[in-house]
């Protein structure tokens, strides 16, 4: 082979790569417009429907609910601890609640919350919805005038939402009165001198990045699994592929979601 073939083999080979990723995304995004609108559909809920919904929300929100708030508690403490003690050594103490709950709730309980229903919830779900489409029972579906996107896809997207949005909104309020408790003790002393402090970090500009960004997290995490799961090769090692791609591509949202947000809350 010469230089030349070799060199259009590879062009080839990159053209292909990058239509195909091109396809991907667009799949995704095509897949997000569909459940947007499923979900803003009356037709959507119906009894059955809503009997779906209802449990796949109880599924993957109520076994984690608890431990995952627990979990925050405690870290909260530890954190509030290492931080004001940090902050007293260096005589910067009325600083150390304030990067408190810049660092706990505003960065890591949003990502962590996000991370923790995909790993979970979203994941497994997409795999479930992986053996389905491989097992022919999408198709099935489609045959019997079932839209599988309306009764598979859409509860388990909605519900990996509402569950990473109830634990981060949950694990958030949790956090802000461990760290009043750690910091003032059981009092009532400290709460204007607190609220006015959460006040100053939640401007209304870092309040709509924390939103935005919650819900961006929480939509990818439930979205991107289901897309892996629905467009994925058939095939055993070309579906692992693609569910490795799934992941990778989710990561790589969440990661891309979470420097805008330090980006526009910072500079």
């Amino acid at each position: 082979m010469t230089y030349r073939d070799s060199l259009q083999s590879r062009l080839t080979q990159t053209g292909e790569a990058a239509q195909h990723w091109l396809v991907e995304w667009w799949r995704l995004i095509q897949l997000g417009a569909m459940i947007l609108v499923l979900t803003l559909s009356p037709s959507s809920y119906s009894r059955e429907s809503r009997l779906v919904l209802a449990r796949h929300i109880y599924v993957n929100t109520a076994p984690i609910l608890l431990w995952f708030t627990v979990l925050s508690a405690l870290i909260t403490v530890v954190l509030t601890r290492i931080v004001m003690v940090t902050a007293l050594s260096y005589g910067l103490s009325q600083y150390g609640l304030q990067v408190v709950i810049r660092v706990l709730v505003l960065e890591l309980i949003p990502l962590t919350a996000a991370l923790f229903v995909a790993l979970r919830c979203t994941i497994p779900d997409g795999a479930e919805l992986t053996v389905m489409q491989s097992s022919g029972e999408l198709d099935e579906m489609r045959a019997r005038g079932i839209d599988p996107v309306r009764r598979e896809v859409l509860p388990r997207v909605v519900a990996g939402m509402f569950s990473g949005i109830t634990l981060a909104t949950l694990s958030s309020v949790v956090a802000l009165v461990v760290a009043y408790v750690a910091v003032f003790g059981f009092t009532l002393s400290g709460v204007a001198g607190y609220t006015r402090l959460f006040g100053q970090v939640f401007s209304p500009a870092v309040t709509l990045i924390f939103v935005l960004k919650t819900l961006l997290f929480c939509l990818a995490v439930s979205l991107i699994p289901m897309a892996s799961a629905l467009y994925g090769m058939r095939g055993a090692s070309l579906r692992t592929s693609a569910e490795m791609r799934g992941l990778v591509r989710m990561f790589a949202v969440v990661l891309l979601i979470e420097v805008s947000s330090l980006v526009g809350n910072y500079y």
